[in-house]
Order: structure tokens, then sequence, then C-alpha cells
């Protein structure tokens, strides 16, 4: 009982002290955090499609989905703040400003991609191919829900 209030009281100050970081980030500080983030994630994911269209390593897999879930609940929204919706000086940013109008659509959207992130993770853990290929495309098409929506196009 002591662990559990212990950890949630440090969550709870770690919380307050990432809150504050990002409150004093730049713009474009917020941009290049989020695109790292982003650019991190999509490392892993090419490490699983190798593994599944390759020889596959159910280790190298899980490790991936658990880095992608760890991202993807990490609070990476908050570097969507005022001044994110352009470019800012030499940091260009291909989201389209509709994403800061249309708030309750991409929370749906990125409440879908945490889940997803997460059962990937969940799944990668038990070391099934077929079931990882499964849970790897269901992400997949939260990625695309986003970008169809929020990016813009190269």
């Amino acid at each position: 009982m002591n662990r559990i209030l212990a950890s949630t009281v440090l969550g709870i100050a770690a919380l307050g002290i990432a809150s504050t970081a990002l409150a004093d980030l730049k713009p474009e500080e917020q941009i290049q955090y989020r695109q790292a983030g982003y650019s991190f994630m999509s490392w892993n994911m090419g490490k699983i499609k190798s593994n599944l269209e390759g020889d596959y390593n159910a280790e190298q897999v899980a490790a991936a989905a658990n880095a992608i879930a760890a991202i993807a609940n990490s609070g990476m929204g908050a570097l969507f703040g005022p001044g994110t919706e352009k470019d800012v000086g030499n940091v260009k940013t291909r989201v389209k400003p509709e994403l800061f109008a249309n708030m309750e659509d991409v929370g749906t959207i990125a409440g879908n991609f945490v889940a997803a992130a997460d059962n990937l993770a969940k799944v990668a853990a038990s070391g099934d191919q077929v079931e990882v290929s499964n849970a790897f495309g269901k992400l997949g098409e939260t990625c695309k829900a986003c970008h169809d929506e929020y990016r813009m196009k190269d």
C-alpha cells in the first residue's frame, strides 16, 4: 500500500514538473520535440514492419512496441501549444491549422492511437506474429486517420 501511495505521489510530482517544463518551451521547441517523438515512433514502426516481412524476432518487436507505447502515453499532445500551428523561423511543421480547431476530434483520434499502441505492446509481449501483425495494422490505421485529416502532404 505504501508503494502505491509513494508511486502515486511521485507520479503527480513528475507530472507537475513536466507541465512546468512544457510551459517554458518555445513554439519552435515544441515542434522539434514532437517531430523527434514521431520520428522515433516511425523508426520503431519500421523495425516491426521489417520483422513482420522477414525473420521475426519477438524480442525486437516487443522492444519496439514498448517504445511506441511509451511515446504514445507520454503526453505529446502538450507539444501542440499556441504558435505551433505554423512554421516558426526555420522550424517547419506539417500540421494543418485545422487540427487546432477540431480538438474534440483530435482527442478521439489520439485516444484511438494510444489504445492501439498499448494493445500492440500487449500483443507483442505474447510473441505471436499473427496477432502482432493484426495489432500493427490497427496501429497504422490510427496513424493514417490523423495524417489524412491533420497533416499536410509533402
